[in-house]
């Protein structure tokens, strides 16, 4: 004897919901995320297999970071490890030329900080030809870090 007069039904799972939300989802990143300009800032990286280009009679500045953060202008010792005194013995070598070609060679076992404050002080005196100096691993037999 049947009590009751219902059918099974099977189950169903309405999909047009789950599609509704799926869009919303990707409208939402779509909107939400950041899209990138590669080309905002324009950077030539050094490579260390490649000699530097130098200019025609303009005297090199070379700018020396050491392993205690002594900064060094052109082989002479600064009397103190100031930025103050950097930017005079910077100023004093370059005079009036901004656009004189400055390396920068840094001990591998310097300090962050020093090396940074180096090239800040460079910055900030308005020069744009910086350098890095590096070495190239062939030429040291192999013993490169």
């Amino acid at each position: 004897m049947r009590l009751s007069n219902r059918r099974l039904e099977d189950p169903e799972i309405n999909l047009i919901s789950l599609i509704d939300i799926l869009l919303l989802v990707v409208i939402f990143f779509m909107l939400s995320s950041t899209f990138i300009e590669e080309g905002r800032l324009r950077v030539r990286l050094p490579s260390a297999a490649e000699l530097p280009q130098r200019q025609q009679g303009a005297e090199p500045i070379v700018v020396v970071v050491t392993e205690g953060g002594v900064y060094r202008v052109n082989d002479r010792d600064l009397v103190n490890a100031s930025i103050d005194t950097l930017r005079a013995a910077v100023l004093k070598v370059a005079g009036d030329d901004r656009s004189a070609n400055i390396t920068v060679r840094a001990d591998g076992r310097a300090t962050h900080q020093s090396v940074v404050q180096a090239l800040d002080v460079l910055g900030r005196l308005g020069f744009s030809q910086i350098s890095i100096a590096t070495v190239d691993p062939q030429t040291m037999g192999g013993n490169a870090p």
